[in-house]
């Protein structure tokens, strides 16, 4: 161990001899929440670091004791701070050779550390590996240690920072045991950073005698128009439109515009408000979501794409550009509805309806384009909400139906309950009850 510490010790001060800059970190204050866990290093030396693992009892919190630090952090180079900090722990200290106290004292250890890190300052997130000397009093046992450990620096902001340490602290006198310690805190800089003295030297006086008939500031020998006042970064040229080409270079001078158009504002020649650079149809009135173009109407039916459910088939629009699924068809899916049979107040299908039900599976599959509505209706017998579950789970029945057995993608199917809202008889009759339970199947094709 001893070798470790002087190796690691050895490699701070090389590291320290090395990298004086910018990033040296200036003395800083800390605060720590610390966990001083004995029961794991006893563990760990009493049955090794594999049983310690496999025991998952390491992490506990309840097996450690809380305290608080204070620290001291200044930096010796970019990559090595020192670290002084001193924590108190209310804590039963398991003084070796001593019986146990079974109540808590207050241990106090203040240590000296060097830590060093992986990366400057400069980065947000840090590690860095510690080892230093310590010393500890628990009532009135005194002792040295040695802690060595890692941590992690995370900057939060240029003078703050947070860091988290976990250390392993090994015992040098007899009367001190090994143990874990843990903490996490912000340590804050004393000290603002010094800036750079900056020396203006005085700028040299020149002292230039030239001709400007125009007076613009601008000598006749390098003025482009010595005649006409204008402006020095256009070498004595007005410029009317502000767009920094000079009114002599500029075919548009009362409008400002680009060099590569002689000084004209990019054209649109289709006045759509898409300049030619980047409309896509330049000669077409069109919109930006479509690169200057019209709105494209993939199958010509007349119905533009965005509310054409059918971009593919031509239908009209009273249809949503899809076309119109011929009544024959409507028909027989309609007399088809009529054959479907549930157990009463029930929405279990009977078999009797399973021929009605494959014939509907069969004009689906025989048309792939075609999608199906399927409508639950009940009559006015019994509470509302009752009906309108019944209706709802009838339709949804028959969905499951076609989808599992019937073997339709469920995305073409849909269903929906709409109890005795939407009688197609009078309600008082039997007869007119018996034709409002129904269930209704619409065919679309979008």
């Amino acid at each position: 161990m001893k070798k470790i510490l002087l190796s690691f010790l050895a490699l701070g001060l090389f590291v320290c001899s090395f990298g004086q800059g910018e990033w040296k970190k200036r003395p800083a204050l800390g605060i720590h929440f610390t966990l001083t866990d004995f029961k794991t290093a006893a563990d760990l030396r009493a049955n090794g670091l594999g049983s310690v693992i496999k025991s998952k009892q390491f992490h506990k919190t309840g097996r450690m004791s809380a305290g608080i630090a204070v620290s001291y952090i200044e930096g010796l180079s970019d990559h090595l701070d020192f670290a002084g900090s001193l924590n108190m722990t209310f804590v039963d200290y398991p003084v070796p050779g001593v019986p146990a106290a079974n109540a808590n004292n207050i241990l106090l250890e203040a240590v000296a550390t060097a830590n060093l890190k992986l990366l400057t300052d400069k980065y947000w997130f840090n590690p860095f590996l510690t080892a230093g000397v310590g010393a500890s009093k628990y009532k009135t046992y005194f002792g040295a240690i040695i802690p060595v450990g890692v941590g992690v620096q995370v900057r939060i902001f240029d003078d703050a920072f947070l860091l988290v340490n976990s250390q392993y602290r090994i015992p040098v006198t007899e009367n001190t045991a090994y143990h874990f310690y843990h903490s996490i805190g912000i340590a804050a800089n004393i000290r603002k950073k010094k800036e750079p003295e900056v020396v203006k030297l005085p700028e040299p006086v020149v002292v230039v005698i030239e001709y400007d008939r125009d007076h613009d500031n601008v000598p006749d020998s390098t003025d482009r128009c010595p005649d006409t006042p204008g402006l020095v970064s256009l070498k004595g040229c007005p410029d009317r439109d502000g767009d920094g080409i000079a009114d002599i270079d500029d075919k548009c001078p009362d409008v400002p515009g680009l060099a590569r158009y002689q000084g004209c504002p990019i054209p649109d020649r289709d006045k759509d408000g898409i300049n030619d650079e980047v409309d896509k149809c330049p000669d077409v009135f069109g919109y930006a979501r479509y690169q200057g173009c019209p709105i494209p109407d993939t199958d010509g039916d007349g119905v533009n794409d965005e509310e054409d459910k059918c971009i593919n088939e031509p239908g009209p629009a009273t249809n949503f550009g899809c076309p119109i699924i011929p009544d024959p068809i409507q028909k027989k899916m309609r007399d088809l509805a009529e054959k479907v049979f549930f157990a009463t107040g029930s929405y279990k299908l009977l078999k009797n309806s399973d021929p009605s039900l494959k014939a509907v599976a069969q004009i689906l599959k025989d048309n792939p384009t075609f999608k199906l509505t399927i409508e639950g209706h009940t009559d006015s017998t019994g509470k509302h909400d009752m009906n309108m579950t019944l209706s709802q789970n009838r339709a949804a029945a028959v969905a499951e139906w076609l989808k599992t057995t019937g073997g339709i993608d469920e995305s073409r199917l849909s269903s929906e309950g709409f109890g005795p809202d939407r009688p197609r008889a009078t309600n008082k009759t039997v007869a007119g009850r018996a034709k409002n339970r129904r269930v209704e199947m619409k065919l679309r094709n979008y």
